[in-house]
């Protein structure tokens, strides 16, 4: 192919030393604003600009002397990003076993894997689609979903590069021009993408993959073009000025965790622009000089380590402290901790492993090994720790029981905690068949000859409750159907996203499903939202339903719901029983006060439209003592997460709730 023209010289002709300088700034604001303030800065948006900045530069001169030879180009990516982070998940999974509740475990162990792959922002983008991982905490890898974007982008962007290349037949003029045409097509086709997923569905877009891609594409552009911009030197000093104050602002000013990364995001990416176009000025008042002072340098050069290291750090400080957020001085302690182990990691693991012999390769299959062996230890200490359970209604386990029989002998928590989260009631595992009006199942359990029919309907709180419901159901031959959806109660209205259109649509077609089925009696939800401060309501739309199925004449039992708590019960259970293990007379119990979320009448006592169809079920005295709702009762965990039934003690419930469930239906 063609030799070195005047097309790509300009891309060498500059060291761009202020590069180091932006990243450190970038790198800085994700540290300051994870540890202090529990928000996103558009730091990472950064880090996205010049990687894209770069990597076209290296491509399109590499290009420009010949064929790509991609092998050895990714096999340097590999050197360069896996060393590094295969030290952190590692010391990760180490640091988690110790130090990490156990219902956390398995949460973690997928995304550590992800993260080895280059695919924690895929894990992370299909925990917002799945609903029962919508309550996770935020694991000690969380954030490598940046990392795993860059990785997909390093591997993709010099297949593009290459195909232009080859369209171009090597000409150096006519590959810059081919390549700026599609780099900008990649970016205005990824930034379309960005703004309308992030309109319709943010967490998904947050994560995604081609709603990046164009932040990568716009420094890909800059890189392309920059040599064609000639800028008098007082105005490049105004710029990087404004480029460097706006991505300080920038966290400060937008709530980057929910909005991003639609058109909004144009403005830590154009910031960085402005920076890179300002350039090396030269002048005493410019931006730059601070950019490329040599303590700004190295913090740079500490950029990735840094990066790494701040989260795991900053999760096990809050694991360890039992609090949501730091206070000035632990929150310098673990910045300071994550600088000198950014500081060992750049000199004893980034700077002298690529120099060693071996490819990429093996490299990367060497830390693959590594963290997978080490990952594998902990799988199964915890699945160990799983088996063996026993059941509800053992002697050990009564459950919901225990609440009148009075408590049993200690016993190891049931679910064990490292599954609790797994506790829910799997009605995936019955026959299940689509809805006529909506792409979601009906899941039924079969009976040969059922002597009645009964559906449940609502959301994920109402799914919970049928575990109380199939063990009577077994006992009297009864078919039960169970209708779901997560955060959609059985209302006419959306009760909790206003207006989203799924749960108007979802209700409907679970309202026309049941007409259909006629079954002999619908069990739904009575109340939402029991929180502390007295909370707890009936929607109208719950009553608007109720009187649809009363037209029919189905009767409907109306269940109280349980209590939300502000944090996982599982994950204070664990952190209780720590301080108790350690003598600590201090040790709180963990729960709620029972007047401090539910009233002493229920909400719907005084509503003037009840169908008489209906029949309530108030469970307040099957979760909660007469003073407080806590989180194990009979040694089985009450709660999953911060606001679901675990099925086990769902289930534990069954003979307490059995007549109020009779009479509902005329028995």
């Amino acid at each position: 192919m063609g030799g070195t023209g005047p097309a790509s010289a300009s891309l060498v002709r500059v060291h761009r030393p202020e590069l180091q300088g932006l990243r450190a700034v970038a790198v800085a604001l994700v540290v300051v604003y994870h540890v202090w303030f529990g928000r996103v800065s558009g730091g990472v948006d950064v880090f996205f600009v010049v990687s894209g900045f770069l990597l076209t530069g290296q491509l399109a001169r590499a290009a420009d002397r010949g064929p790509l030879a991609l092998g050895r180009r990714w096999s340097r990516t590999l050197v360069r990003l896996l060393p590094c982070a295969v030290v952190v998940l590692v010391a990760t999974v180490a640091a988690g076993m110790l130090l990490l509740p156990e219902g956390r475990w398995p949460q973690t162990l997928r995304e550590v894997a992800a993260a080895a792959l280059f695919l924690e922002n895929w894990q992370l983008a299909a925990d917002t689609v799945d609903y029962a991982a919508r309550s996770n905490m935020s694991s000690p890898v969380q954030h490598f979903w940046s990392l795993s974007i860059q990785g997909q982008f390093f591997l993709v962007w010099p297949l593009l590069v290459a195909l232009v290349a080859l369209a171009a037949r090597g000409d150096a003029a006519r590959i810059r021009a081919h390549l700026t045409v599609a780099v900008l097509g990649v970016f205005a086709a990824s930034l379309t993408f960005s703004v309308v997923l992030t309109a319709t569905n943010q967490p998904l877009a947050y994560f995604h993959s081609l709603t990046r891609l164009w932040e990568f594409a716009l420094g890909g552009l800059l890189a392309l073009t920059i040599d064609t911009v000639r800028l008098p030197r007082r105005t490049r000093v105004h710029m990087g000025w404004v480029g460097l104050i706006g991505l300080l602002a920038c966290g400060a000013v937008l709530q980057v965790d929910n909005i991003f990364p639609g058109i909004v995001a144009l403005w830590p990416t154009g910031c960085a622009v402005l920076v890179l176009l300002a350039g090396v000025t030269g002048a005493r008042g410019g931006a730059d000089r601070l950019l490329t002072s040599r303590p700004l340098r190295y913090v740079g050069d500490l950029s990735y380590p840094l990066y790494l290291w701040h989260w795991p750090v900053l999760v096990f400080t809050l694991v360890l402290t039992g609090r949501d957020r730091l206070d000035l001085a632990n929150g310098a302690v673990v910045v300071a901790l994550s600088v000198v182990l950014a500081v060992l990691t750049h000199h004893l693991v980034e700077k002298p492993v690529p120099a060693l012999p071996g490819g990429g390769y093996r490299v990367a299959v060497a830390g693959l090994v590594a963290v997978f062996l080490a990952s594998g230890m902990w799988q199964v200490e915890a699945v160990q720790r799983a088996s063996g359970a026993g059941q509800v209604g053992d002697i050990r386990y009564p459950g919901a029981l225990a609440l009148a029989a009075g408590d049993p002998e200690p016993a190891p928590l049931l679910p064990p905690p490292v599954s609790v989260t797994d506790d829910w009631v799997r009605i995936e595992h019955w026959d299940c068949a689509p809805m006529t009006r909506f792409p979601m199942d009906a899941c039924t359990r079969p009976v040969e000859a059922p002597q009645r029919r009964i559906v449940v309907v609502g959301d994920s709180h109402a799914q919970q409750l049928s575990g109380a419901l199939v063990p009577i159901a077994d006992r009297h031959g009864w078919q039960l159907t169970v209708i779901a959806r997560g955060a959609c109660p059985f209302s006419t209205v959306s009760e909790v996203v206003p207006d989203e259109p799924d749960c108007l649509a979802w209700g409907d077609a679970a309202a026309a499903e049941i007409a259909d089925l006629h079954p002999d009696a619908v069990v739904t939800l009575a109340s939402r939202d029991v929180r502390a401060g007295l909370t707890e309501q009936t929607p109208s739309g719950f009553v608007a339903r109720w009187q649809q199925l009363a037209q029919l004449g189905i009767p409907v039992l109306a269940i109280r719901d349980n209590p939300r708590f502000d944090r996982s019960m599982p994950d204070c259970v664990q952190s209780i029983q720590v301080q108790q293990a350690g003598d600590d007379p201090a040790a709180p119990v963990c729960g709620v006060d029972r007047a401090a979320v539910y009233a002493p009448e229920p909400p719907w006592t005084h509503l003037p439209d009840v169908p008489s169809n209906v029949r309530f079920l108030d469970i307040a005295d099957r979760v909660c003592g007469p003073d407080l709702c806590p989180a194990v009762i009979g040694n089985v965990l009450v709660y999953l997460d911060d606001n679901h039934l675990t099925a086990s003690y769902s289930t534990s419930m069954s003979p307490l709730v059995e007549s109020d469930v009779l009479a509902a239906i005329g028995l």
